[in-house]
């Protein structure tokens, strides 16, 4: 156990499955007990069993396939429209101190501002179709991407850029040849944790003025007091951002081989 609880050891492929896998059956098995052993009753929890039947019947009778594709389209428009102005913007803050300071009090500014707190203006500016949800994840995004990306690119070693001035780059080359190559990986980082975000962001503003969508099937259940269809809609937001996980971290040891083991 001294060495299973060493700081920083890296854990096997193998051991981190069966450790995932087991958090997950305790989860389950906590739920089931709760549920099934009526220490909770079904109006303010549904069962394992009384929530795959919920989200079947979603599927089935109700094209909750649908709302899903709405869902991850509004996300992924929002998160993309975000990072396309993010990621630029924060490299040339993280690479250029005059750039920085310049961006750095604004961008601080507003990465405090709520979201959730633009949708009545957003739906002024842009009524209650796609252009409001989508441009709610982008304020939610953009700003705090901004900030790690500038955090990440200014954290890139002295030393590496001293050696590359050593050898006769120009700063266009260190920019292009040794802040990007070595800060790419936890860009890639910081834009997967990002899209996790997103995901809150947008069923906030399916709450509003939405037909259709994973949030405004919740609220609609939730009308019907129905927590089977409202908990299966959580999880389905849930698996989706865990295959999103697993996408973008096979991505990043796909195009960074360099980091595995890290």
């Amino acid at each position: 156990m001294d060495g299973f609880f060493a700081p920083l050891k890296p854990v096997g492929p193998g051991l981190r499955l069966a450790l995932g896998i087991a958090c997950f059956a305790l989860f389950f098995l906590g739920w089931g007990i709760a549920t099934y052993g009526g220490f909770v009753r079904p109006l303010f929890l549904a069962s394992p069993g009384e929530t795959l039947a919920s989200g079947w019947a979603l599927f089935v009778e109700y094209g909750f396939a649908r709302d899903v594709l709405i869902t991850v389209g509004r996300v992924v428009g929002g998160f993309l429209l975000a990072a396309v102005l993010a990621v630029p913007l924060g490299i040339l803050m993280g690479a250029f101190k005059p750039v920085d300071a310049f961006f750095q009090g604004f961008m601080s500014f507003a990465r405090y501002l709520p979201a959730s707190a633009f949708i009545p203006l957003l739906i002024l500016w842009a009524g209650v179709g796609e252009l409001q949800k989508v441009l709610v994840i982008f304020i939610g995004s953009v700003f705090q991407l901004v900030i790690m990306v500038g955090v990440i690119v200014g954290s890139v070693r002295m030393d590496l850029l001293e050696a590359a001035y050593t050898l006769g780059a120009s700063r266009r080359g260190v920019v292009l040849r040794v802040l990007l190559p070595a800060a790419a990986p936890q860009i890639f980082e910081a834009l997967r944790l990002v899209l996790g975000w997103a995901w809150t962001y947008v069923i906030v503003a399916e709450l509003v003025g939405a037909s259709r969508g994973i949030g405004h099937m919740i609220i609609e259940a939730q009308r019907f007091l129905d927590t089977g269809q409202m908990i299966f809609g959580i999880f389905i937001i849930g698996l989706i951002g865990l295959i999103t996980d697993f996408l973008f971290q096979a991505g990043n040891a796909r195009l960074f081989p360099w980091t595995r083991g890290r």
